[in-house]
């Protein structure tokens, strides 16, 4: 895998830019946006509400941000596969007096919502789900939330962005204390769309009612997406691959550090670093070593994860991996998914409820199942760099949510995926 590529703008700031962008006062204009399922899920959300949103090129979006609170309807919100886009806009919503009703196809109805819904209802929120957890959601619209001193009891940058943009529509002052950081997009860009917000070792203060501002931005590509073509050239036969423009925020970039520990040779190049550090990755072929995984590393790594069980298939020695039970509450199970599909293509490992032990071996070929999941997807297309024989991979249309231009980048890159 030899060559230069520029990835897709990234998911988890794109959701975030058409959020605020839509609150704001004023014109944003947003450039590299991804276009992707998920976060056209999120355009098509804002534009039932009022907010003119267009699409001015490829990739970059026309902003209108307006006062949703005056809207007077009962609003019935897909939000298709994503998880993010529904938590985030519970969040907003659960404050702005508008009554809602979210849903989203058979994957999303199966992950738990409480985790976000009981500290807004702490705050006053009015929000019913289906069986006490899950969606389909519905808000009652409410004015008059209260601001919290909220302690997530998990890791989980979704809570702690749906608890501050509630804290948007409160008086005084709304704070979220981790025990472990986690990825942190929303409070930088709280901040570039003039919004009152502080960070200090672990604490998030926000004081809400006080507005935000349209702002012109261009989002930076995907390290998360930039993760597979990543361990790809690692793993390849012949690697040296350059990504240009990727998003390095350290609260993102866990992977960089595992797969160096595991002995792997990653250039960066910090290129800009205004709202959030952009830069250029160069990775190059090589061997790597099963290591046992920092559970601190965890919540900077948790989308990386499908990615790396590849990369730890391919290292010699074992690969441990334990205290990451919120893969089984993604898209898929993904400790499940990727284990089963690792056993299928010959490679020895240990489960555990909360990760798994994985032998470093050589993939045969084989017929696994993504079960929907785009991670797992496009983990089990890398994986085919070192097979033997062909991969068949079932339920991979998904890919689309995340990272459209996925097919047609790796195999201008060698790899042929029909």
């Amino acid at each position: 895998m030899i060559g230069e590529v520029v990835i897709p703008g990234d998911k988890s700031i794109s959701h975030r830019a058409v959020i605020l962008g839509s609150l704001a006062r004023g014109k944003s204009k947003i450039d590299n946006c991804l276009m992707g399922d998920d976060v056209l899920a999120t355009i098509r959300v804002f534009k039932n509400l009022g907010i003119d949103i267009k699409i001015s090129s490829e990739n970059t979006l026309m902003i209108n941000g307006c006062d949703m609170s005056v809207a007077q309807n009962e609003y019935s919100l897909d939000l298709g596969n994503s998880g993010t886009s529904i938590r985030l806009i519970i969040g907003l919503l659960a404050g702005m007096g508008i009554a809602a009703r979210l849903t989203g196809d058979e994957s999303l109805q199966k992950r738990p919502m409480r985790r976000v819904t009981d500290p807004l209802k702490k705050m006053g929120a009015r929000i019913e789900l289906t069986n006490n957890e899950y969606p389909p959601v519905v808000i009652s619209g409410t004015y008059t939330l209260k601001p919290i001193d909220f302690k997530p009891p998990m890791a989980s940058a979704q809570v702690k962005s749906a608890v501050l943009l509630a804290g948007l529509n409160c008086t005084g002052k709304t704070v979220v204390r981790e025990k472990i950081q986690t990825r942190d997009h929303t409070e930088r860009m709280l901040s570039l769309f003039g919004g009152d917000i502080q960070t200090e070792e672990g604490i998030v203060c926000l004081t809400g009612n006080t507005g935000l501002k349209a702002v012109d931005f261009s989002v930076p590509g995907d390290f998360s997406s930039a993760a597979f073509l990543m361990v790809g050239a690692i793993i390849a036969n012949q690697g040296d691959l350059l990504v240009k423009n990727v998003g390095l925020n350290p609260t993102r970039t866990g992977l960089l550090r595992l797969l160096r520990e595991m002995g792997a040779r990653i250039e960066i190049n910090i290129t800009s670093d205004d709202f959030e550090p952009v830069g250029d990755i160069r990775v190059y072929q090589g061997g790597l070593t099963g290591i046992t995984v920092d559970p601190s590393l965890i919540p900077s790594a948790i989308d990386e994860f499908p990615i790396f069980f590849i990369a730890a298939a391919c290292a010699t020695g074992v690969t441990i991996l334990r205290g990451a039970q919120e893969l089984r509450y993604k898209e898929s199970d993904r400790l499940e998914v990727m284990a089963n599909g690792l056993r299928e293509l010959g490679i020895k490992l240990k489960q555990h409820d909360d990760g798994m032990e994985i032998e470093g071996g050589a993939f045969t070929g084989g017929s696994v199942d993504a079960k929907g999941d785009h991670r797992c997807a496009m983990s089990f297309i890398i994986a085919s760099l070192r097979a033997s024989k062909s991969i068949k991979i079932m339920n991979t249309k998904q890919i689309s949510t995340s990272f459209p231009s996925f097919l047609k980048l790796v195999n201008s890159l060698g790899l042929t995926v029909r």
